[in-house]
């Protein structure tokens, strides 16, 4: 059981949780719990005014955040289990003030040091998440995470290495055969000489599934603040509705292009161990949830979820020398690989190449790379439209369905095919929100009866 930042948000939070936790005491949970929201903001932002040379500002501004964790811990735990996590607190406050007046006096030294840092937050809300648990009588155990994801030293977005399944299981298995609930933070592990690393941002979801492929569990529950995977973005369709099954192909495409309610590295452990994942909703655990599984039925309208993802840059690379030409995109790619540059989609015609960055910190360095194949272009302000469905590819007439209903939007950048589930194009970002508000009408709002019906099934 995963819970994010949102669902630990303050002290009546906590206790919700702990009354969630409660309720699956007889299923031997697992629990893993972000920082509290908007603390590993804060505390990256500490680290930048260090960096700046001021250690004592940056120290100070954290000083609110271990207050609110005091606060919460003296609304729910007694005496003594508080004086021990003020204890934490302390620490933790004490660990601040040293690493970031090295990072002031050597900016050099961040990398690991800022993982160090940053760490704080989930070990703080993971050992607070045990003492509430106990408070409430259920028997808990606070687990170092850091003992269990062994990763490489790429700090700030390390990945477990293979002994980490060993370590996990060495760690929390024993904890579980005694009765107790172990109790990890996210996000958080350590090299093989005990350095602290972090996942990335989101990587407590990543966490949760490790964990749960290391221990053989029956089910990894991801809650959070929505009730599960939505039809498309709440913030643009209000009406959006859950969707109850999705297949884990689906889940890793909607994920990857934009849907937050998932970290797109969540589906890997679970797909190698078959193992469902459910999206659920911490602040209203009666609502509908959303399984994810190894496959699903195809729905009547085919159509599952329409995913976006804003910011994106198109770079296209012209050149006649293309035609005929073997080799072409494998030196192209090679460019991306030199500077580290993920790409999203990649669309060919004879002379040209369009592909889609989300990241684009190195992209004033590859354009003179990429001029050596060709013309240069760069669109900015685009974004990715991803709609995902089992099915997809060989339902005839999706397509057209699709675009009819957007054939005065500007539509760039096609993809179908590459994936069974998944139709991908681009548009303008101001185009974005009503090209998304007109595909869920059509898809969703106006479904018949029986097909809305066996939606909501």
């Amino acid at each position: 059981m995963k819970f994010g930042g949102t669902s630990v948000a303050d002290a009546a939070a906590f206790a919700n949780v702990a009354s969630i936790i409660r309720s699956a005491e007889v299923q031997r949970p697992v629990v893993v719990v972000s920082a509290i929201a908007g603390f590993t903001n804060a505390l990256l932002a500490s680290v930048e005014t260090a960096q700046g040379g001021d250690a004592r500002s940056a120290t100070r501004r954290l000083d609110e955040w271990l207050e609110k964790h005091l606060a919460i811990a003296s609304e729910l735990i007694a005496e003594a289990r508080r004086e021990t996590f003020a204890a934490a607190v302390a620490d933790a406050k004490k660990q601040f003030r040293e690493l970031l007046k090295i990072i002031a006096a050597y900016p050099v030294t961040t990398p690991p040091l800022q993982d160090e840092i940053v760490a704080h937050g989930e070990l703080l809300s993971s050992k607070l998440m045990a003492a509430v648990l106990g408070e409430t009588g259920l028997p808990a155990q606070f687990v170092d995470a850091r003992e269990c994801i062994k990763t490489d030293e790429n700090y700030g977005n390390a990945t477990p290495l293979p002994e980490t399944a060993t370590t996990t299981q060495r760690r929390v298995r024993p904890v579980i055969e005694t009765g107790s609930i172990p109790v990890l933070g996210g996000f958080i592990g350590s090299t093989a000489n005990g350095v602290t690393t972090t996942l990335g941002r989101g990587g407590s979801d990543y966490t949760a599934a490790i964990v749960g492929a290391a221990i053989d569990a029956r089910e990894i529950q991801i809650w959070t603040d929505v009730s599960g995977v939505l039809t498309a973005d709440p913030r643009v369709v209000p009406d959006a509705q859950t969707i109850p099954v999705l297949s884990y192909q689906e889940a890793a495409e909607l994920a990857y292009f934009g849907a937050k309610v998932l970290h797109p590295k969540t589906i890997q452990p679970a797909v190698e161990r078959a193992i469902p994942v459910r999206v659920c909703n911490s602040h209203a655990p009666n609502d509908t949830s959303t399984l994810i599984v190894g496959e699903s039925e195809s729905l009547p309208q085919t159509i599952k979820a329409i995913a976006h993802k804003n910011g994106i840059t198109v770079v296209q690379v012209t050149s006649a020398r293309m035609l005929g030409a073997y080799g072409f995109l494998r030196k192209l790619f090679e460019v991306f690989d030199e500077h580290q540059t993920a790409v999203d989609v990649v669309t060919t015609s004879e002379v040209s190449v369009s592909l889609s960055l989300d990241d684009t910190a190195s992209l004033t360095e590859l354009i003179p790379d990429l001029e050596q194949f060709g013309s240069v272009a760069v669109e900015t302000n685009r974004t990715i439209i991803c709609v995902v469905g089992e099915g997809l590819r060989n339902t005839p007439g999706i397509a057209a369905r699709i675009f009819s209903v957007i054939d005065d939007i500007n539509v760039s950048m096609i993809s179908v095919g590459a994936s069974s589930v998944n139709l991908t194009f681009m548009v303008d970002q101001a185009n974005a929100v009503e090209t998304i508000t007109r595909l869920h009408r059509v898809c969703f709002e106006n479904a018949t009866d029986v097909q809305r019906a066996e939606v909501l099934v």
